[in-house]
């Protein structure tokens, strides 16, 4: 099994404490990741780094701009008390014919739904992905994304840290292991508690974060 799953879209490093979390990153990896933009409404607002290629990892954090959401926050930035990848992200060649594969394989990926921000540039992107209580709450099946016309984030000029591998540990790795094939998605998953890690090179080396 690759190291890198193919179709990879983009990894999730949630954090309650963005600056911070950014900072440590620079610290750690001698990258400094650039803003990405806020999630209007959402209450977060993102950092990101290229991965190599069409990947990328988003650092994703509550934003002090904003007033308090409606509701929770994404991908569980309420939730998390230290910085920790939380789940990740492909992007199959058809999205729609993606979910309704996997749901005729027996595993439903959630709803598709629109998203958007803005970079700081004023540009605005848009994007749909798969999102729902029927995605397995371990975040190590991916949710599936759709840039549609939109500029991929990778397109602009990003810093790079290559990913180098992208693994996962789980109580019970033969559970995973169905959906994951229902999506289409590659993952190496070892026994262990939930768990998501990867790899980057960097100007200081090889850096694992999880």
């Amino acid at each position: 099994m690759n190291a890198i799953p193919s179709h990879l879209d983009h990894l999730v490093l949630a954090t309650p404490d963005l600056t911070a979390t950014v900072a440590e990153f620079a610290r750690r990896t001698g990258v400094a990741p650039a803003p990405g933009g806020a999630h209007v409404g959402r209450g977060t607002r993102n950092f990101l780094v290229s991965l190599g290629g069409s990947s990328y990892l988003e650092i994703i954090g509550p934003d002090p701009e904003q007033s308090e959401p409606d509701g929770p926050r994404p991908f569980d930035v309420d939730e998390v008390d230290r910085a920790r990848t939380v789940t990740w992200a492909i992007s199959p060649p058809d999205l729609d014919a993606a979910v309704a594969a996997a749901r005729a394989r027996g595993y439903d990926p959630g709803d598709v739904r629109p998203m958007s921000r803005r970079r700081p540039d004023g540009t605005l992107l848009e994007w749909r992905l798969t999102d729902g209580d029927t995605q397995h709450p371990s975040g190590l099946v991916p949710f599936l994304i759709d840039w549609g016309a939109s500029v991929h984030p990778t397109a602009t000029e990003l810093p790079v840290t290559p990913l180098v591998r992208l693994s996962a540990t789980a109580p019970d790795p033969d559970e995973l292991r169905p959906l994951l094939a229902a999506v289409g998605a590659e993952l190496v998953v070892s026994e262990g508690p939930v768990g998501l890690s990867f790899t980057v090179e960097t100007p200081r080396g090889p850096v694992t974060f999880g």
